[in-house]
């Protein structure tokens, strides 16, 4: 799993619309130190015409995110499922992989967000760090419910940095910087929406996304290809955990240790390269993760009581 970045992001999106997202992004939108853009949800799709044709990833990206969804959604923030039915207020930060989809295709999509980089804030002089605030930290409780007068007063924050962004205003971001500070500060006197969350699946959840890592590795289709996740210590990153609690939950739910499951999937996909590909024992090596031949010579041959030679005749 990658982190995504704002480039990233764009392409993302426009695979998501459909659509060529040049057409409404904002004029000038990188001259400003940091980063910054805000999303009309419904004013985007009724511009390009279009309904979604494709799901955002998950996977941990290099800026934040405040979004304000509408309708029946799912998100998925690490060890945690959030169901919302209606309306909520959420914050996403580079630290917790995530991702967030409409649960009914055929909704009308209505809502807004905005993704910023933490360089774009500083300059606010606020004094803030956006890590230390509750809202963005690991493990924390990342969504809110909202009454209708809330979703209204946080619409009108929205729309005020939609407009901004399209003014010619010569101090225009700092007065964005402010409306967004305002949200963060709306955000954080909000009672977090522990309700939505999925009880008793803590454990579920988190099987669930090592799996989910470990298959998005394979398959291998080249040989310049290379395992990005090969420890325990890696998944436990990736999922913000701490890596004794992933070794538990995964003890619990397989009877297996982590390492071992790894280790049993790399073997299966070391078989089908030997098997199904012409390249040499040192390109599935490399592409495997391991630096030495030998060293996957050694663990092969561990695994399976065959040598990788043997193994493929």
């Amino acid at each position: 799993m990658d982190t995504k970045t704002l480039d990233d992001f764009y392409k993302e999106a426009s695979a998501f619309l459909n659509a060529d997202l040049s057409k409404i992004l904002p004029d000038g939108i990188d001259k400003e130190v940091g980063h910054f853009n805000v999303i009309d949800i419904a004013a985007v799709l009724k511009i390009l015409k279009v309904r979604p044709t494709a799901k955002m990833t998950y996977n941990r990206r290099a800026y934040y995110k405040i979004s304000l969804v509408q309708g029946r959604n799912r998100a998925e923030y690490a060890d945690k499922v959030i169901e919302i039915e209606d309306q909520a207020l959420m914050f996403a930060s580079p630290k917790v992989p995530y991702h967030w989809f409409p649960v009914d295709d055929e909704a009308d999509r209505g809502g807004f967000f905005c993704l910023f980089t933490a360089e774009f804030l500083a300059k606010s002089k606020s004094g803030i760090v956006l890590d230390d605030l509750p809202i963005f930290k690991p493990g924390g409780f990342p969504c809110f419910h909202l009454s209708e007068q809330d979703k209204d007063e946080i619409a009108v924050i929205f729309r005020k940095m939609h407009k901004e962004m399209r003014s010619d205003y010569a101090f225009k971001y700092d007065l964005i910087r402010n409306y967004l500070m305002e949200l963060i500060h709306y955000g954080q006197k909000l009672q977090p929406a522990t309700d939505l969350y999925r009880e008793h699946n803590a454990s579920g959840r988190v099987f669930s996304l090592f799996n989910e890592l470990l298959e998005r590795q394979f398959p291998i289709s080249s040989p310049l290809q290379s395992l990005k996740l090969r420890t325990a210590q890696d998944y436990a990153n990736q999922l913000s955990i701490h890596v004794n609690y992933l070794n538990r939950v995964l003890k619990e739910q397989t009877g297996n240790t982590t390492k071992n499951l790894i280790s049993n999937r790399i073997v299966q996909e070391a078989k089908i390269m030997l098997k199904q590909t012409d390249w040499n024992i040192s390109q599935i090596a490399h592409s495997l993760g391991f630096e030495e031949v030998a060293h996957f010579s050694n663990f092969f041959k561990k695994q399976t009581d065959s040598s990788p030679l043997t193994f493929r005749h």
